[in-house]
């Protein structure tokens, strides 16, 4: 996983929007600059790639269950994750994104 946290321009529309879609829910808690500070704590700690590497899935083009992959990460991390699939122009089913829930002080990892 490239960093996607990173986009190629500097990243202020992908953290707006981060905040806006997710971190308001801990406004109380979190001002925008510890949110986003919060996420790059978690993505260290939730190391997706190293737990799917664990179970022998890799990111090479190979086809792999649903189940497994989800399995993996939850044996890996803890917590089971969230995983949403969409459809590539050749009709292939893809993933889209895999999220984690997080409590509202953005410090630890929930069950969804």
């Amino acid at each position: 996983m490239a960093d996607s946290f990173f986009p190629c321009n500097n990243g202020t529309k992908f953290w707006a929007h981060e905040w806006t879609k997710h971190g308001t829910c801990s406004e109380s808690v979190l001002d925008q600059h510890d949110y986003s500070q919060a996420i790059l704590n978690l993505k260290k700690k939730a190391d997706l790639l190293q737990a799917l590497k664990n179970t022998g899935i890799e990111t090479n083009g190979t086809f792999y269950k649903l189940d497994n992959i989800r399995e993996a990460i939850k044996n890996g991390i803890g917590y089971t994750p969230g995983i949403t699939c969409n459809v590539d122009p050749s009709g292939y089913s893809q993933f889209h994104e895999i999220y984690l829930c997080v409590d509202t002080c953005g410090s630890n990892f929930i069950e969804c």
